[in-house]
């Protein structure tokens, strides 16, 4: 989660057609706004060289440099091969974070995208590896990261900056988290090699721009995770810029674990590869997924009745499929869920009905990570936030549209390798007729193209 959890509000940027616009800005902004930047690394022949610090102001409390590890310029010989257990990017296909903020249910999903990103450095070009921060809080997409990470020979786990794209209302704000290592500040280690007691270390580290000081307090922790007891974990604090500092957990396998502070909580549900499962898919869970859509279906048709028998079989394979190993943050929201599902059909509140539809079967299909490949979910997630988009559309709700579009576009990063080019072509052009749509605020013309996304989506399987 990102600093202090609350979500950045700044200058508006209302057209989905401005997104690129919105990103010049960004960028702009972080050249311009940064207080210092990397100065020359210091040293000669083959002694270690230092990385120059920014000045801090005096009011962050900050750790004296004697506790610091990351003051050594680290070398970089296979940067895309992280090995660290505490962070281990290289090796997570997807990663499901469950929450709270400001009461209301906080989401993130965090994927391994397949390409790379070559990023300069005090004169050495390392490649990192690009990792996709996708948060949703209320159900509607409120931040977007493109998180870079390089891993050092001594085994510790570098930060090489964020393409950061902040929203609300269905619309991007100015994006002032984005910076770069090289152009606004130093690389940041965001994870020691071999992390001990009272090691400091800045995860973020451009004063006035971006910032974050960790110190860790202890390791070797014993941690319940999804299936399971987890050992070796590490406890952390973080200060912030503002002097607050908020607790952090990471956990070999999974990296960062929890978070929170403030009351907001962030803690991981779910991750594969190292949660995945060798046995095929529980006929449950598929009954689920299906029942959830036969739903939606039948609340927007009007067919209460079958909307009702529905809701009564996916509630009682709910029941029988809930008392196995079922990861325990996703188990109570599920219930929760159904519960809400169960009244709105009972009422028959169409719109309600047909959300609780979509977070219903997009639980269902967050448990089926554990079973197929990542793709394949992402591929359903896509067809759930082309369904959002036509219940917001019915509703008049012109910002959840706009909100709906950035999400199919951003679950498109995910999948655009891992389908074949002809199956590519014709997702692209539905959704870019939405994308369209939305700039000229024709609701109506998004959910027809929409609709047909669905349609094409339909039986589509990633390529092998």
């Amino acid at each position: 989660m990102r600093e202090g959890t609350e979500p950045r509000r700044c200058g508006r940027i209302d057209r989905r057609a401005l997104l690129v616009l919105g990103l010049a800005i960004a960028l702009v902004t972080a050249g311009c706004t940064n207080d210092a930047g990397t100065g020359p690394v210091t040293g000669s022949g083959g002694a270690s060289r230092t990385i120059s610090q920014p000045p801090v102001p005096s009011r962050i409390p900050v750790a004296p440099e004697s506790e610091r590890v990351d003051l050594t310029m680290p070398t970089f010989s296979d940067p895309t091969n992280v090995t660290n257990p505490l962070f281990p990017v290289s090796l997570q296909e997807s990663v499901l974070m469950l929450g709270h903020v400001d009461g209301k249910p906080f989401r993130t999903e965090v994927t391994l995208l397949p390409e790379t990103r070559i990023i300069e450095w005090e004169g050495q070009p390392v490649e990192t590896l690009v990792s996709q921060y996708n948060a949703f809080l209320g159900g509607r997409i409120e931040e977007i990261a493109y998180d870079y990470y390089a891993q050092a020979d001594d085994g510790s786990v570098w930060y090489f900056g964020e393409d950061v794209f902040d929203f609300r209302d269905g619309a991007i704000v100015v994006t002032e988290g984005t910076w770069l290592a090289g152009r606004d500040g130093p690389a940041a280690m965001i994870m020691p090699g071999d992390p001990q007691v009272g090691d400091v270390y800045r995860t973020e580290n451009a004063p006035g721009f971006v910032f974050e000081e960790v110190t860790v307090g202890s390791v070797g922790e014993t941690l319940e995770g999804p299936t399971g007891p987890i050992e070796g974990g590490l406890l952390a604090d973080e200060l912030h810029s503002d002097g607050k500092t908020e607790q952090k957990v990471f956990a070999p396998g999974y990296g960062e674990f929890r978070t929170g502070g403030g009351g907001d909580v962030e803690a991981l549900a779910l991750a594969v590869p190292t949660d995945a499962r060798s046995e095929p898919l529980p006929v449950e869970l598929e009954t689920m997924s299906n029942g959830a859509l036969a739903v939606f279906d039948a609340a927007g048709s009007g067919d209460w009745q079958a909307a009702s028998d529905a809701i009564a079989d996916l509630t009682a394979t709910w029941a029988a499929y809930r008392t196995s190993d079922v990861p325990p943050l996703i188990e109570p929201r599920m219930t929760e869920v159904l519960d809400d599902f169960s009244r709105a059909v009972s009422a028959r509140e169409g719109t309600d009905a047909r959300n609780a539809a979509i977070e219903a079967a997009r639980l269902s299909f967050d448990l089926q990570l554990q079973y197929l490949p990542a793709t394949e979910v992402d591929l359903a997630r896509l067809d759930l936030w082309a369904a959002q988009l036509v219940v917001d559309e019915a509703a008049g709700d012109a910002g959840g549209v706009g909100a709906d579009a950035f999400a199919l576009d951003y679950v498109r990063d995910r999948i655009r390798q891992a389908v074949d080019a002809r199956d590519l072509t014709r997702i692209n052009t539905e959704m870019g007729a939405i994308q369209i749509a939305v700039v000229d605020e024709d609701l109506a013309a998004a959910a027809a193209a929409a609709e047909r996304l669905r349609s094409t989506l339909a039986g589509m399987q990633p390529s092998a």
